[in-house]
């Protein structure tokens, strides 16, 4: 860590240094020149700092670093502090073992600093760690210049002694280059070793283009291995050799793009499709089922279906989302059959047929005999022409192309060639049976297709405004359902909650709120856990640096805004304050043995602060304040303490009033030696005693005043501010007096620990998934409802119903978690049925049959958020076998190994009852029946 420089510049003095060095970077950036990543968190602070006034102690309640009267300079950022970014390493010393945080996102997380802004920064306040990356040549042409912030990860393999590394290389190193490295981790000659694109763990292509660099080979993040071969440096012949399995013995080098522990799983890399010569072309006149290898599959008879996807680049998302539809047998019947007579070529919603003609011609070569790979090359031009955002060598989630196929062959094959114009109708009292068919019918009025047939079902969706409930019910289709896992649903929060008058100590509160939530609902959450009266409410605080960063005072902040390692206060104030202001005890510690002495010493934030309402209509003196603060810390006060024999913790009573905000409280504690200030209760004067504390008061004027004399002065509010800062000077005779530890630890609102026995043996059940969907909630007020009623708009809260289901059901996991300042994927494993998955009590309308379904498809993704791999579990009907779909490369699979975390889409098909083996209990799988007949 590096340590910042003695010579300190104002505030205004660091912004223009840095400007000029900003400007000057900016008109010379050049391939090779390195930027740096600095934490936005950090960051944030620093312009916040630069950018204040030098008289600014707070804005909207929120408080920097008060010096006694006197001193100009504001709260400084603290040296830089990188770790967030970076994961926990045994050995943070070595610059090796620093490795970046995956999925991070630039203006999110970090942001790229130039070399030279970073280095005056680090002159200035040190830290680190130091996170460099280098500018490099990108883009067809070359010529666009980007930040490498993640260079490539590749993991070596020394077979068989099992020596591995990790290293870190840039995608514009050569093949050379890579050569180098490797013989130098493993002390091997150059001239001892071939390398090979190893893909599926076989050879493909020799790299023997010293010049080539990696990116040019398509070498990618989490897709490809590569063979390196020690040869024998007298005959040239291999050291060892590969076997039919893939494994290497004797010597054999295997270096691998690194993976998570969820690419452990065969087949998890995509093919390459580049010639040597980067010609697409040249796979024309290729055998492909030699360059490919076999699919290894052996089925009887015909091996119709078994037909795999050559990868072009990063396409495993379209080739798995294809095959699941290529596989449903109503698809593989209706687009082998006539279904150019369905072609609507005059829907200006559709692709004027093209994409309905691309998908049948492909599905008709997947299910030609022979299992020659099909290279999908005109359906994916076809694709980008319609869907842009599609077109490249750009990984994309499965589940959005399938949504885009799914709603591109409807409008492509929908049966209505003039769409009616229908006005839906409210239910206004209907029995949901006749609505829901009111609506269905002008469904199928103007959407009537296959897919519809096959695919759609119909939502109850039922709206309630918070004002006047008034009830809005109707009735919706859906092509498929998102259900959210469990861990997106609800989050642990942690916060401490204290009280204003002193009647308890602080106490740390955890509760589970929904992690879309907003602030009310962790309000809410925290009222019920620590018993909160009628008469009170909470104030929600964030902390930081000991001081009170910011009030959550707007019940809409998102949750999502507190991240976890945030620290969190709850104050109990009285529910009925009007004119109000809050009170803020900011707690110092000063030197050890500066005993009580006030002047010229360097106080230091410490502790949590406390608050307490104050009454803008009352009269406040010094005194007044002493009081409340005396009673805000009476719970920490010692007993027997030795520094002050005359304090007491016995409590007397206090007459209680309505005209003075003193005379809410019940109780105080007494001190002998204390003062004697003169309260006014209902007309009449009351002695009360209290202890002299070191208080200081931050006036209108920015200048601290000493409370501890003039106990009479009445004390000046700011009327611009809704706070009134205190400072309490803590000294160690003053420590002695008070146990201060209840306010020193603030714990973070989500601390990871110890995970339950519970927790990791119960697998989340697709059943809870659904239910949590199906769960009311409100409106995010960016969707509001406009109440018919009260004609506004109001947040109004949602509740969705099953109604009707369609023939096959696809059901999308939400593994993908977008937010403010987070992005990545849940791994979680999601304990689905593939037979007998009963829906029948999550319909709402109570006439429908037994709706059961079978599992015949799923969609996987392994790997993180930013890299990855599809593949798809097919079962064939006829074989009544499972089958893994990994592009090209075709295997069968145990039913028992189609259940992993890695399931992303699922694919169920309904089951009908045999009427005439009801006793039996027997189910067969029927044709496909119009649900809207």
């Amino acid at each position: 860590m590096g340590d910042a420089v003695a010579v300190r510049l104002t505030p205004e003095e660091e912004k223009q240094t840095i400007r000029e060095i900003t400007t000057a970077s900016e008109a010379r950036t050049k391939a090779g020149d390195t930027f740096y990543l600095i934490t936005l968190r950090w960051w944030q602070d620093w312009l916040k700092y630069v950018n204040q006034s030098r008289t600014s102690v707070m804005k909207n309640g929120s408080i920097s670093e008060h010096h006694n009267s006197g001193s100009s300079a504001m709260m400084r950022p603290p040296s830089i502090e990188n770790s967030d970014l970076i994961y926990e390493t045994a050995s943070e010393d070595s610059a090796k073992a620093i490795e970046l945080q995956d999925a991070l996102v630039e203006g999110t997380d970090y942001i790229l600093l130039p070399e030279g802004v970073w280095n005056q920064l680090y002159s200035w306040y040190g830290g680190g760690p130091v996170l460099a990356r280098k500018v490099i040549d990108s883009g067809l042409s070359q010529t666009e210049l980007s930040i490498e912030v993640y260079p490539l990860r590749l993991q070596l393999h020394l077979m068989p002694k099992g020596d591995r590394s990790t290293i870190r290389i840039s995608k514009k190193e050569t093949i050379g280059g890579l050569h180098r490295k490797a013989c130098e981790i493993f002390d091997l000659k150059p001239k001892q070793v071939y390398f090979w694109d190893y893909y599926g763990c076989q050879k493909y292509s020799l790299m023997n283009d010293m010049e080539k660099t990696l990116d040019g080979a398509n070498i990618q993040m989490d897709q490809d291995q590569i063979l390196v071969e020690v040869i024998n440096g007298n005959s040239g012949h291999c050291v060892g050799s590969v076997q039919e399995n893939g494994s290497a013995d004797n010597g054999i080098l295997v270096v691998a793009a690194s993976q998570s522990s969820s690419l452990t799983a065969g087949g998890l890399y995509a093919n390459r499709y580049l010639s040597r010569n980067g010609n697409l072309e040249s796979l024309q006149n290729t055998n492909v089922e030699k360059a490919y290898g076999s699919s290894s599959v052996i089925t009887r008879g015909s091996s119709c279906g078994l037909t795999g996807l050559l990868n072009l680049g990063n396409t495993c998302f379209m080739n798995c989302a294809i095959q699941c539809l290529v596989h449903t047998p109503e698809f593989a019947r209706y687009f082998r059959d006539n279904y150019h007579q369905e072609i609507n070529r005059q829907n200006p919603l559709g692709m004027v047929g093209e994409l309905a003609l691309a998908f049948g011609e492909l599905l008709r070569k997947l299910w030609a005999p022979g299992r020659t790979p099909v290279v999908p090359r005109s359906f994916k031009a076809k694709l980008a022409r319609f869907a842009p955002q599609f077109s490249g060598c750009s990984q994309h989630d499965s589940q959005e192309l399938l949504a885009f196929l799914l709603d591109g062959l409807h409008e492509d094959l929908n049966r209505v060639k003039h769409k009616p114009y229908i006005k839906s109708r409210d239910a206004d009292g209907r029995p949901d049976e006749e609505v829901a068919d009111e609506y269905w019918a002008n469904h199928i009025a103007r959407n009537d297709s296959i897919i519809v047939d096959v695919c759609q079902g119909q939502y109850k969706s039922t709206l309630v405004c918070p004002v006047c409930n008034k009830v809005s019910v109707t009735f919706d289709p859906f092509m498929y359902l998102s259900l959210p896992l469990q861990s997106t649903i609800t989050r642990s929060m942690t916060a401490t909650v204290f009280t204003c008058d002193g009647s308890a100590l602080p106490a740390a509160c955890t509760v589970s709120v929904p992690k879309q939530g907003r602030c009310r609902d962790l309000i809410q959450a925290l009222s019920n856990a620590c018993s909160l009266q009628l008469n009170e409410k909470l104030l929600l605080a964030e902390i930081r640096g000991h001081l009170i960063y910011r009030f959550l005072e707007d019940p809409l902040i998102l949750l999502s805004s507190i991240k976890d390692d945030d620290h969190l206060a709850a104050y109990k104030i009285p529910k009925d304050l009007r004119k109000t202001k809050f009170l803020q005890l900011i707690h110092r510690r000063g030197e050890q043995g500066a005993g009580n002495s006030q002047s010229n010493m360097g106080w230091t934030p410490y502790g949590t602060p406390l608050v307490s309402p104050i009454s803008c209509d009352d009269t406040i003196t010094r005194g007044d304040i002493q009081l409340m603060v005396n009673k805000m810390l009476s719970p920490m006060l010692r007993k027997n303490n030795a520094e002050y024999p005359g304090i007491n913790c016995s409590y007397a009573p206090v007459a209680t009033s309505n005209q003075s905000h003193v005379a809410r409280s019940t109780e105080f504690c007494a001190n002998s030696d204390g003062a004697d200030a003169r309260q006014s209760y209902g007309g009449s004067l009351k002695p009360v005693t209290f202890q002299r504390l070191p208080l200081q008061l931050v006036d209108e004027n920015n200048a601290c005043v000493d409370l501890t004399v003039g106990e009479d002065m009445v004390v000046k509010l700011s009327s611009s501010s809704m706070s009134i800062l205190i400072f309490a000077d803590w000294s160690q005779k003053l420590l002695g007096t008070y146990d201060t530890s209840h306010l020193e630890t603030l714990p973070e609102v989500c601390k990871y620990g110890h995970v339950s026995k519970k927790a990791r043996t119960e697998p989340l059940s697709l059943y809870t998934c659904l239910e949590a969907f199906l769960r009311e909630e409100p409106l995010v007020p960016e969707d509001m409802w406009y109440c018919p009623e009260c004609k506004e708009r109001r947040q109004a809260s949602k509740k969705l119903d099953l109604w009707r289901l369609p023939e096959v059901l696809v059901i999308h996991l939400k593994r993908f978690y977008y937010s403010r300042s987070i992005k990545h994927k849940l791994d979680t494993f999601v304990n689905f049925p593939i037979h007998d998955f009963d829906l029948t009590n999550y319909i709402a309308n109570k006439n429908s049959p037994c709706q059961i379904y079978e599992l015949y498809a799923l969609t996987n993704h392994y790997g993180s958020m930013g890299s990855g791999h599809y593949t798809a579990h097919i079962k064939l009907l006829d074989e009544n076998r499972w089958y893994n779909f990994d592009d090209n490369h075709i295997s069968v699979i145990n039913e028992e190994d189609v259940k992993s975390a890695a399931a992303y889409v699922l694919f169920y098909r309904r089951v009908y009852l045999d009427k005439s083996s009801v006793s039996n209990g027997a189910y067969y799988t029927v044709e496909c029946q119009n649900s809207h007949n």
